[in-house]
């Protein structure tokens, strides 16, 4: 349980700088906030509320739900004094679940869009504090955290900028990174392999389905420290991420 005090920040692998390469990582949070900020705005607003959706809305809802719960189940119920980044925030469910713990959360999304609905409806009375904040979550002027939250906002990258993403968030985070990534089934990759295929401007950004393993050796040449662990995968529909742990 964290003490209340400054979070202890590790220092980063003095031998390699672990920030993504500008070209890569760029390109793709360039096409991602475009997605997100000026094409489904309104879808996604829509699908993170009470409002009807579709059948297959209901599936991916329910799904996120139950990742939700899943990746909060890793931190303590109790998180009164501690820094938390919820990296790629959506509409805010994550961050307000943790303020509703008493933490006190940046909330950073890349979509000013999507912020602004988060900052909206935002309850209030909640122990903790939130501040959100449109940008990228690799940003160096964040500070360090105690814990890290990444749902679905890291699954559009190559395994080779996920690493150095999360060595970039692991030297500023004291306990661990919880993340999602699209695993590698048959489904997912048949949809991978269509999406390079047959591209469209309007459509969303192609997830990257990752094994754990080769991101391991992904995160070992990247020199970005810590162990990673499996914390399930959630089906439902035409929802499947599968959630991730780094820890130091």
């Amino acid at each position: 349980m964290p003490d209340g005090g400054a979070p202890h920040v590790a220092a980063p692998a003095p031998t390699r700088d672990l920030s993504p390469r500008n070209g890569g990582w760029a390109r793709t949070r360039d096409r991602v906030e475009h997605y997100f900020d000026r094409t489904a705005t309104r879808t996604w607003e829509r699908l993170t509320s009470d409002a009807p959706v579709s059948r297959i809305g209901e599936t991916v809802r329910r799904g996120r739900d139950s990742m939700r719960a899943r990746m909060l189940a890793r931190l303590p119920e109790d998180l009164r004094g501690a820094r938390v980044l919820d990296a790629g925030c959506g509409t805010g469910q994550m961050a307000a679940e943790l303020a509703a713990r008493g933490a006190d959360v940046l909330a950073v999304d890349i979509s000013p869009a999507l912020v602004g609905i988060a900052e909206a409806r935002l309850p209030g009375g909640l122990p903790g504090r939130v501040r959100f904040q449109a940008g990228d979550m690799l940003a160096a002027d964040l500070g360090p955290f105690d814990h890290v939250m990444a749902m679905d906002s890291l699954i559009y990258y190559d395994r080779h900028d996920l690493a150095r993403a999360l060595g970039t968030l692991g030297s500023r985070t004291r306990d661990g990174i919880v993340f999602t990534v699209a695993p590698r089934t048959p489904l997912l990759m048949a949809m991978w392999h269509a999406g390079r295929m047959f591209p469209r401007a309007d459509r969303a950004p192609t997830m990257i389905p990752h094994a754990p393993a080769a991101l391991q050796k992904a995160l070992h040449w990247a020199e970005a420290p810590g162990r990673l662990a499996q914390l399930g995968r959630v089906s439902s529909g035409f929802y499947i991420s599968q959630a991730l742990e780094l820890t130091p």
